[in-house]
């Protein structure tokens, strides 16, 4: 009897941790304190280990009460998606009090964590959910242009390394921020390209026109060009501080046009397969190029 008990507390133990994860999306939130860390190692000279760990934890609350909000106010609509009915919201496993006083402490946690690096740093974690929870998620049911807007904490993180290395706002950070912002749209719109029928049902247009068309995948091919160009602007030298060799934009125009490959594959054939190849080459792209600029800065 015991042991069932025993097994029965670890099980439900597991679940709650479980919907605790899902809640805040600790995998994305993982890969956006990547970002962050990045943005820190590009814009020091030496390292801090305890800005870093503050940074890491602030910016880790910061993500996990953005997507603990959104998923509080898309309960109904997560309902209706295949992707998400299983969220614990929607199957009723978490009350909607516990999921808000999680987003709340999250938010609470994370700009107070980010606060004690530097105020501008709080400030952008602050503007990020924000946007997030209180304009993105909200137009997501009436126009596609939510994607823009979501675009811009989504590309928060990157920078917030910066500033937070250096509690200033200039044209390095304004250049972190430029790279991420482009590379969301062809990202999403793999995305969306790939859960169109299921964003519709829920009453959602992710795609630029609304429509699944090669006009969409034009748009996607436009981005991801921009974002190659932005990408290696800084072999330029008018970045301030922020500058990367020939050989490293080689590298990273290498990566952009594998990315854009999959783009002009989706642009002919309007095939699933090649919207989510496009969509894991994206992951993939941002995720080098960050380590590619931090070894740049420390191999030269």
């Amino acid at each position: 009897m015991k042991t069932t008990v025993i097994t029965n507390n670890k099980i439900s133990m597991q679940a709650i941790i479980s919907d605790f994860k899902q809640l805040t999306k600790v995998g994305l939130s993982l890969s956006v304190v990547f970002s962050s860390v990045a943005g820190y190692l590009l814009a020091i000279d030496v390292v801090n280990y305890f800005i870093l760990f503050l940074l890491a934890t602030g910016g880790f609350f910061m993500v996990g009460a953005s997507n603990a909000f959104n998923q509080i106010i898309e309960k109904d609509t997560d309902i209706i998606m295949k992707r998400t009915q299983n969220r614990p919201l929607p199957t009723g496993r978490m009350p909607v009090n516990i999921a808000l006083t999680i987003a709340i402490l999250f938010t609470i946690f994370g700009l107070t964590i980010l606060y004690s690096i530097n105020p501008k740093t709080a400030l952008f974690g602050a503007i990020s959910i924000f946007l997030y929870t209180s304009v993105y998620t909200p137009l997501k049911a009436v126009t596609p242009l939510a994607v823009f807007v979501g675009a811009i904490p989504g590309a928060i993180p990157f920078m917030l390394g910066w500033v937070a290395a250096t509690d200033n706002f200039g044209i390095e950070a304004g250049l972190l921020f430029m790279i991420q912002f482009f590379w969301q749209f062809p990202h999403f719109w793999a995305i969306g390209w790939l859960q169109d029928e299921e964003y519709k049902k829920a009453g959602f247009n992710m795609l630029p026109m609304g429509q699944k068309d090669k006009g969409a995948v034009k748009q996607i091919i436009f981005y991801t060009v921009i974002m190659i160009l932005v990408s290696i602007a800084p072999v330029l030298k008018l970045s301030g501080s922020f500058y990367i060799h020939p050989i490293t934009a080689g590298i990273i125009t290498l990566l952009g046009l594998y990315m854009l490959y999959f783009g002009v594959k989706l642009h002919k054939s309007e095939k699933n397969i090649d919207a989510r190849k496009l969509m894991l080459s994206s992951v993939l792209y941002i995720t080098v190029i960050q380590i590619i600029y931090v070894l740049d800065k420390f191999l030269h």
